[in-house]
């Protein structure tokens, strides 16, 4: 099985349940904070991949959620330089195993890249392990 750092916001509800599916699946998972990552622009790019630039916004941060941030309004440099700023606008979670990174989490790409045992990929096609854990209040909980 595999190794893999995983970057993401510590305490989010959502991160928790994919290391549990990869942990289940026999993968090793070392968890970091993405928030306190000194990340360069050139780091930070390699996990997108052919991304569309907007999808590699976040899209619970607060500045996207209240419209202050529109992901499609930029190119990839504005992108990249606005996300070193404020790192919640990061989508996560940013994963690495074996040279390869990815960003987010969509458990069809995790099963082909990495491999999720029979039972957990059976579960996580029924489940969201993309969205917000937390229930929605008055104030956003999950950035």
């Amino acid at each position: 099985m595999a190794r893999i750092d995983f970057f993401t916001k510590l305490g989010c509800a959502t991160s928790d349940k994919q290391v549990e599916l990869l942990e289940q699946s026999g993968h090793e998972v070392e968890v970091f904070d993405l928030l306190v990552q000194p990340w360069t622009a050139e780091e930070l790019i390699s996990y997108f991949g052919e991304m569309p630039v907007e999808e590699w916004f976040n899209p619970n941060s607060p500045r996207v959620k209240s419209g202050e941030t529109d992901p499609q309004a930029f190119d990839r440099e504005g992108a990249l330089s606005i996300m070193l700023a404020d790192h919640l606008l990061i989508r996560r979670p940013l994963m690495e195993s074996g040279g390869t990174r990815l960003c987010g989490f969509d458990p069809v790409i995790v099963h082909a890249w990495l491999g999720l045992g029979a039972t957990v990929y059976e579960r996580s096609t029924k489940e969201d392990y993309t969205s917000c854990s937390l229930p929605v209040t008055g104030r956003q909980q999950c950035p």
